[in-house]
């Protein structure tokens, strides 16, 4: 079993995002420059790295050393027709000439246009692209070499049009149809393709068809990475690091290390500063009762932490400083079919989508059971109707209902209601359950919960009651990614609220 997390599918949204970051840093540049002020254009200085065509070139006024950048589209730097396989992200000749400048210098040479000249690529097609991130558990500590399976695999769908980001997270161990080669391990699609030079584009090709395959989900492009993308995209626009929000205790002897052995990590509940190792050993660790599934959870709201870091004018200002620098260190860890100036456009668009249009999901055990193959082998049995509907509701979200719309579905669930205490507030329970019986939401028990230190309140579901869980989130206030799914038996079946240190707000207010 892989021991290392491939957490470079978050380092590429993160990616995404922080090309976000050459627009809106630009901007800034726009700005400052029409207050007077002079600084250097971030975009520039890649494209003169890359491109090598800089051109000596300085004001006629104010100090050579501080120069008004802009640069024109990135297609004439990066062209279609000349670039390496799409596949392998190598620097062009003249990049690699000029790779021992610094940025300073390459900024100092560059040619000067007027902020009016800004064009950089946007997305055009008002279609949606389907993009698989690939995480590899490849130990660059321990000096490995591929091909590898992969320890990450999100699907992410952006939606032009609609203004919609899908992200759906795929377990490792789901057993399906691997095209040519029979059933198997999701995550080995990506191994077998690459062991035998799979026709279209090796490993990545292959996932990509297995998805197609198995779920009907047309894919067209891919980004694959080791999890060093990861740490080094936090280390270098975060280096203050990444506010998070643990939602419960978790302890872990056994962590792996990159050697393969162990150290222990722990994390307490509450809103903490994490940097890029830290943020990796929290997304990594299985040591919760959800495992695997709580895992792929945590990916995702490291995701959108990194993604609210790099957005923010910290990051921006971080980003104008380290583009160039992040360019040569990513080089070497990441393959994809996608263009520069296509990742750029995404990137934008990814900015521009508000967080709330943004769906985060994961396949866990309400879509697939455990089981064992014919050779003894434990894997997850996907259930095809159920990820289905999963994915329709992750990447094609409906409109948005009314409260009364919600509360009439939820009413014809009919879904058994249970109010449990995770705090130390005496009677917390029982004042939500008279808050709720005023909502006309009928309560069937209360209790304790395990834990009595919970800071987030959060609606678990045991079954498929979407529309009960959500309607009482709604009632709430809380965000759609306090609604969990769950199978740890506290309760047979319905949905079960439990309480955090917020609630007595929520009740109260």
């Amino acid at each position: 079993m892989a021991m290392i997390l491939g957490l470079g599918a978050l380092a590429v949204v993160t990616g995404l995002c922080s090309f976000t970051g050459f627009s809106l840093s630009q901007q800034t540049v726009i700005d400052m420059h029409a207050s007077g002020a002079r600084v250097d254009d971030p975009l520039v200085t890649l494209r003169c790295a890359i491109a090598g065509n800089c051109e000596d070139e300085t004001l006629g006024e104010g100090p050579a050393s501080a120069p008004m950048l802009v640069l024109t589209s990135l297609l004439t730097a990066v062209p279609t027709a000349t670039a390496p396989a799409a596949d392998t992200p190598v620097p062009t000749a003249a990049a690699t000439a000029v790779a021992t400048a610094s940025p300073a210098q390459a900024v100092a040479t560059a040619t000067v246009t007027t902020p009016s000249a800004l064009e950089l690529p946007r997305v055009t097609d008002p279609r949606a692209i389907n993009i698989l991130l690939l995480g590899i558990d490849q130990r660059s500590a321990a000096d490995e070499e591929g091909p590898f399976r992969t320890d990450t695999m999100i699907l992410l769908n952006i939606n032009p049009a609609r203004g919609t980001v899908g992200v759906l997270s795929f377990p490792r161990d789901l057993w399906v149809e691997i095209p040519s080669y029979g059933p198997g391990r999701i995550n080995t699609a990506n191994f077998l393709g690459d062991s035998d030079a799979y026709p279209g584009g090796g490993g990545p090709a292959l996932a990509m068809e297995t998805i197609a395959e198995n779920f009907g989900i047309r894919v067209e492009k891919y980004l694959l990475v080791n999890f060093d993308v990861f740490t080094t995209v936090v280390d270098m626009l975060a280096p203050a690091g990444v506010l998070v929000n643990v939602t419960e205790f978790i302890d872990d002897p056994t962590y792996p290390d990159d050697y393969y052995g162990t150290i222990h990590v722990t994390f307490e509940p509450g809103e903490q500063r994490m940097d890029a190792e830290t943020l990796l050993q929290y997304a990594r660790t299985r040591r919760t009762q959800g495992a695997d599934f709580d895992r792929a959870r945590r990916q995702q709201q490291v995701l959108d932490a990194v993604r609210a870091e790099v957005l923010s004018a910290g990051g921006i200002v971080n980003f104008i400083t380290q583009a160039y620098p992040l360019w040569q260190e990513l080089q070497e860890n990441y393959r994809t079919n996608l263009e520069l100036n296509e990742i750029i456009a995404l990137g934008r668009l990814m900015g521009s989508i508000k967080r709330e249009d943004i769906r985060y999901s994961v396949i866990d055990n309400f879509y697939a059971s455990l089981g064992k193959t014919a050779t003894g082998e434990d894997v997850l049995f996907p259930d095809f109707v159920a990820i289905r509907d999963l994915i329709m509701r992750t990447f094609h979200p409906q409109t948005q209902l009314t409260l009364a719309e919600v509360r009439a579905r939820a009413e014809a669930e009919a879904a058994p209601v249970y109010v449990y205490n995770g705090t130390g507030v005496a009677g917390l329970a029982r004042d939500t359950r008279e808050w709720l019986l005023a909502q006309g939401v009928g309560v069937n028990g209360i209790n304790n919960d395990v834990t009595r230190h919970r800071q987030q309140t959060e609606i678990r579901q045991y079954g498929r009651y979407n529309w009960t869980a959500q309607y009482i989130a709604e009632l709430m206030g809380l965000p759609e990614d306090r609604i969990k799914r769950s199978a740890d038996g506290v309760i047979a079946e319905g949905v079960l609220v439990a309480l955090g240190a917020d609630a007595v707000g929520i009740i109260g207010g």
